[in-house]
């Protein structure tokens, strides 16, 4: 049986961005998988078999083996699946690839985060002000390149969708100016090229849900002040 006809599942939640970098990876190489919703409030038995460590998604299960962490889960679709590859050929290229990837969940996921969802103010000022300087890094880091992958999208991009689409969101939510146009311009224009990309506009969830749910949140967060 061919690689893309084994039996591919995914489990996951709609509106989480570490799902959908998997969702694009698999469908930037034309994988069929079956899409399982969890509800993170009341955690399935299979998630819970699947992911007994973390009990979180995204979990990628093909042919009944078990793989958590979406950058994980990135690099096994690409070792898996060789068409239209994520990651460079090169080891230097991949392994700057990996740097990247981890310099975003580790410096801006997190800072955007506390940007706008953290009750103190002095903690949200100070999440602010890493967003900017991660931002101002990986401003840098682009360059003049269409993509962090050069002319076509590639790890770091997928690994980058919530700079282009969650924190726009985010950030109009909480009133506040962390990726604009006039500050990080070529991040900017980045984001755009990615979330209009075909392969990208299939994925990326429905925006005005999401925008309602983070509203919720982050009313709710206020009101408890």
């Amino acid at each position: 049986m061919a690689a893309n006809q084994e039996e591919v599942k995914l489990l996951g939640v709609v509106g989480s961005p570490f799902v959908c970098r998997v969702q694009i990876a698999l469908k930037l190489k034309g994988i069929e998988y079956k899409f399982l919703e969890e509800n993170m409030k009341n955690k399935s038995e299979l998630l819970l078999k699947y992911n007994p460590v973390h009990k979180k998604v995204p979990v990628l299960v093909h042919n009944e083996k078990p793989i958590s962490e979406s950058l994980v889960i990135l690099e096994y679709i690409d070792e898996t699946w060789k068409q239209d590859p994520i990651l460079p050929t090169d080891p230097y290229q991949r392994a700057l690839a990996r740097f990247w990837s981890k310099f975003i969940d580790d410096k801006v996921v997190s800072a955007a985060w506390k940007a706008v969802f953290t009750v103190d103010e002095k903690e949200r000022e100070k999440g602010v002000e890493e967003s900017h300087e991660a931002l101002e890094i990986l401003e840098n880091e682009l360059k003049d390149k269409k993509f962090f992958g050069g002319d076509e999208f590639g790890f770091v991009d997928i690994s980058a969708v919530f700079i282009a689409f969650w924190i726009p969101i985010v950030q109009e939510v909480a009133g506040l100016k962390l990726l604009t146009s006039q500050k990080f311009p070529k991040l900017y224009k980045w984001s755009q090229e990615f979330v209009t990309h075909p392969v990208i506009k299939e994925v990326l969830p429905p925006r005005d849900p999401l925008f309602a749910f983070f509203k919720e949140l982050y009313e709710n967060l206020a009101a408890s002040k």
